[in-house]
């Protein structure tokens, strides 16, 4: 009983500690990765210019084998046109499919009739260069293109909290 005590404790705590170090880790990305990958109709695009700066964006990592990923982009979806009126605010969805589904994807995105940006990353350089270990991953991205959250996963009503700090960020 002692010993399964002190091994829950210790794995906890190494939860805790690699948590901190994930949300550092991307913390201390202050630009944005030059990676090129590709658009939805396969034309290749520099990431950091693509972006840009200038405007909040919102960059969701997600796949379309992925059920959190999908409800996530549903719900942004329903709010996606009042949240670029009220916080100026662009969407980019990156798929993170490897070869065996990307073919997927456009299909995808045109039944779910999404109008926001959806970019490939096939070969995962952008997934690894800002840390992104499972989809979804949602990051904000301030005018002056430096990350200001980021959120792993998708809970019903995490979009309530994405909405915060879009106001937060705006002063709206």
């Amino acid at each position: 009983m002692y010993l399964k005590k002190i091994i829950s404790l210790t794995l906890l705590s190494l939860f805790i500690t690699s948590a901190k170090a994930l949300d550092s880790d991307t913390a201390k990305i202050n630009t944005l990765p030059k990676c090129i990958i590709k658009d939805i109709n396969g034309q290749p695009v520099n990431f950091a210019e693509y972006v840009g700066t200038g405007q909040l964006t919102i960059v969701s990592f997600w796949a379309t084998w992925c059920k959190p990923c999908l409800a996530e982009l549903i719900k942004i979806d329903n709010v996606y046109e009042e949240w670029q009126e009220k916080y100026k605010v662009r969407l980019i969805a990156v798929s993170v499919d490897d070869s065996r589904s990307a073919h997927k994807v456009k299909g995808l995105v045109a039944s779910k009739n999404w109008t926001y940006d959806v970019l490939i990353d096939l070969n995962s350089e952008l997934r690894q260069a800002l840390n992104v270990t499972n989809p979804p991953t949602t990051f904000i991205i301030d005018k002056t293109g430096k990350i200001v959250y980021t959120h792993n996963g998708y809970l019903e009503g995490d979009e309530i909290e994405l909405e915060s700090k879009l106001a937060e960020l705006t002063g709206k």
